[in-house]
């Protein structure tokens, strides 16, 4: 299985803010969104081949309960479904991270989705070369709502202006059950600055809403630093 790193640290957005928790992150990924915090595991993939039982051992190097399976895009791992069978054997609390584009069953206590809104898609980078096939993917509606159905769930969307709460209002009519309290915004941004600029008309909206605002403490605390 192609990992990009596997690092100890506390979740830094969503329903489990600040709980301790091993990070497993796999490599490559079918989206290219254009403020992509991770490029290493999507713009240029990188990463090595390890098995199973190397996987295990470095996650049970620490003391967490919790696991969080990131990417990238975890689910298009092939292996994906036994990485996540062997995890739950250990009782490990499993979250994972996924844009919400491809289902598989997975073994999950908690299924972050991170649905892409237009304000990811690559238009100008690299001459807009992955911008069309982005575009046709960002969104699964399907897909998102089978997760709902089946698994414990959090809706995370990256805001960057206001009127992406428009889109996100738009998405949410055209999935069912959808628990307001379970959809969660946090701003876009690489720096501490970026998000506290954004934060106060965002918690505004937020509460317009009936939504709750995430912060992202991993990068409040160390900057968009990879392994942290």
């Amino acid at each position: 299985m192609r990992i990009a790193e596997i690092f100890y640290s506390i979740q830094g957005e969503g329903r489990l803010l600040g709980v301790p928790s091993v990070f497993i992150r796999t490599s490559g990924c079918n989206l290219r969104c254009v403020w992509c915090d991770t490029p290493y595991t999507s713009w240029k993939p990188e990463g090595e081949e390890r098995s199973f039982k190397e996987i295990m051992a470095a996650a049970a190097k620490y003391p967490a309960r919790h696991v969080v399976v990131t990417g990238g895009e975890p689910l298009l791992a092939p292996e994906i479904e036994e990485l996540t069978k062997r995890l739950k054997q250990r009782a490990y609390h499993i979250t994972i991270e996924s844009a919400a584009t491809i289902f598989k069953p997975v073994a999950c206590d908690l299924m972050s989705m991170s649905p892409k809104l237009a304000n990811s898609t690559p238009w100008k980078r690299e001459n807009g070369k992955f911008a069309k096939m982005h575009e046709e993917r960002r969104l699964n509606l399907t897909v998102m709502q089978k997760f709902i159905d089946r698994y414990d769930y959090q809706l995370k969307f990256v805001v960057d202006q206001r009127r992406d709460f428009d889109e996100i209002q738009r998405v949410l009519a055209n999935v069912k059950h959808v628990d307001a309290a379970r959809v969660l915004i946090m701003a876009q941004g690489r720096t501490k600055k970026e998000l506290r600029e954004r934060a106060p008309w965002i918690v505004a909206l937020c509460k317009k809403h009936g939504f709750s605002y995430t912060p992202r403490l991993q990068i409040e605390l160390w900057g968009n630093r990879r392994g942290t």
